[in-house]
């Protein structure tokens, strides 16, 4: 019963929670605390209740082999934004942050602590409707207690900070539609990608995605009233600095993930006006599916998504042609870049696909490979072109996406030919229906990337990604598979000699990017204890967790970083 109570993943969770918290400001961020310790502890009853419920019980096809991660998925975001709230406090002390991006960092914590809130409230309900109370046990009464105390401390945290009612009703509105939208959202991705990710996957990931279209569309309302009814009401209290390519990036990704909305009914429009009983006319018709593929691509990327880009921010020209005088502003900086990286992965990819063809090299291992690719292709970036690589990685995304889009719809003739180069790399994470393992690499670097652009007074905070999952990661893999004798678990592949490895690795990176950093202007305040603390607890989760490590331990290690 104590090994199904407190699990390796539950310990780490729990630790992690206990270090954001230490370092908590209590004059200022107390209410913040106590929400993210009382979520904690519902969401750890809820998960302990789920994972010991009947096999019958789930309403959901999670991913084969996975725990339901729920602690874990419901923790990770309103950590990482209480740890940006304890440095942005810093900031804010020393006159570095204005009042305005304060509160509005304090927005988007609440907004993710609701969006937890509403989703374990969902699992408590189906939990309790689908089980006897005395399998839901004494634990989860507790945790109703714990999870209903929460919406109240968001309620008193910020009628203490807004002075209107008027300001307290849209903030509150604005916070507990988050939660809505992401109990649909994860409803729907759980339905129509059955066994492709577990819970507290989907939870991340439906936080995230609601999260980014909610900053988008009250960018736009902000850009509305403006223009229709000016107030202070909302320009004071709301408006944040935007940089162009913050506003390039959210609309290019945002573009793509509402185009296949679209495109699914003007896909079942065609299907009904065409004839498809002949070979022949199949053939017309997916070479019509094509054209009408590109033709609504085109028009959304072009016209559509640069058309919001203007409205929201003060472009001087047009957003593509932006970009083209942002490149060539450092032409013998960036485009040399480019071209290293096209050499790096044009080089990888054809060395590894031929591998994975010919090879009996596991492929855990050969994807490990494309993590230190990452390493060679975004460490020199990240110190010498920060901002051009924050574009770049927007622009990467964009052509996952689009990819991804191509062959989950089949889109004569790249539909196919993509499917199967990608399936060369997949693993038991993966699916049929959707591939997610290149996404949450590429994400995983670039978050904490992105999140660092602005203030930041942590230097190593943005290298978080790039050395837990380049670094640390593919040394626990490879360390681990070749020399690993010692397993964490009986039933675990994860090793301690692979753990060892990967915390070493990643301290020895740290070593060597210091004075690099200090060269170029950094100055460096944070304590090497708080770096190995952080480092270990890391490579910790990884050994233990049974999610997808690309998604989670990137954000997990720059919380910690920020602190």
């Amino acid at each position: 019963m104590t090994a199904s109570f407190m699990s390796g993943e539950r310990t780490v969770v729990v630790l992690f929670i206990a270090g954001v918290l230490y370092y908590l400001p209590f004059s200022l961020l107390f209410p913040h605390g106590l929400a993210l310790s009382l979520l904690a502890l519902s969401a750890f009853f809820i998960e302990i209740s789920y994972d010991n419920s009947s096999p019958s019980f789930s309403l959901f096809h999670s991913r084969p082999g996975a725990s339901s991660g729920i602690l874990l998925g419901s923790v990770t975001l309103p950590s990482l934004f209480l740890s940006k709230l304890i440095q942005f406090s810093r900031g804010f002390s020393s006159s570095q942050i204005n009042l305005q991006e304060l509160q509005y960092l304090t927005l988007q914590y609440w907004a993710t602590s609701a969006t937890s809130f509403c989703v374990l409230l969902f699992l408590a309900v189906v939990l309790r409707r689908r089980s006897s109370f005395s399998a839901t046990g004494w634990g989860f009464g507790f945790s109703l207690c714990f999870l209903f105390l929460q919406p109240l401390i968001c309620f008193l945290a910020l009628a203490a900070t807004f002075q209107t009612d008027l300001h307290l009703a849209l903030k509150l509105s604005w916070v507990f539609c988050h939660g809505f939208a992401a109990v649909k959202l994860m409803q729907h991705f759980l339905q129509t990608f059955p066994s492709c990710a577990s819970i507290g996957e989907v939870l991340l990931v439906s936080a995230g995605i609601v999260l980014y279209f909610g900053d988008m569309l009250l960018l736009t309302v902000i850009k509305l009233c403006q223009l229709l009814m000016p107030s202070e009401l909302v320009t004071a209290q709301y408006e944040i600095g935007r940089s162009e390519i913050g506003i390039i990036i959210q609309g290019l990704l945002l573009g793509l993930l509402l185009y296949p909305i679209a495109f699914k009914y003007a896909i079942q429009i065609w299907d009904w006006c065409t004839n498809t009983e002949s070979s022949e006319s199949r053939r017309y018709n997916e070479i019509g599916r094509s054209l009408l593929f590109t033709t609504s691509f085109l028009l959304v990327m072009t016209v559509i998504v640069p058309s919001w880009m203007q409205f929201v921010h003060e472009f001087h020209m047009h957003p593509f042609f932006w970009v083209l005088s942002f490149v060539f502003s450092e032409p013998s900086k960036r485009l040399s870049l480019c071209i290293y990286w096209v050499i790096v992965i044009g080089v990888s990819v054809l060395r590894f696909y031929n591998i994975s063809k010919n090879s009996k090299i596991e492929r855990i291992l050969l994807r490990k490979y494309y993590h230190l690719m990452a390493v060679m292709m975004f460490l020199p970036a990240v110190i010498f072109q920060p901002k051009f690589l924050d574009l770049a990685f927007g622009a990467a995304l964009a052509v996952f996406l689009t990819l991804e889009i191509i062959r989950v719809w089949r889109i004569w003739p790249l539909g196919q030919p993509i499917h199967q180069f990608m399936n060369a790399f997949t693993d038991h994470r993966d699916s049929d229906l959707l591939i997610v393992s290149h996404f949450s690499l590429l994400l995983g670097c670039a978050l904490p990337i992105w999140m660092s652009s602005g203030y930041n007074d942590r230097p190593l905070a943005p290298f978080a990604g790039i050395l837990s999952l380049g670094i640390g990661d593919t040394m626990a893999s490879i360390v681990g598979h070749k020399y690993g004798v010692l397993r964490w678990s009986k039933t675990g592949k994860k090793t301690i000699e692979g753990t060892a490895a990967g915390i070493t690795s990643v301290l020895a990176s740290c070593l060597l990017l210091l004075p690099i950093l200090a060269s170029t202007g950094y100055i460096f305040t944070q304590h090497w204890l708080s770096i190995s603390l952080a480092v270990t607890a890391s490579g910790l989760l990884e050994a233990y967790t049974a999610q997808l490590d690309n998604a989670f331990i990137p954000l997990f290690f720059y919380s910690l970083l920020c602190l």
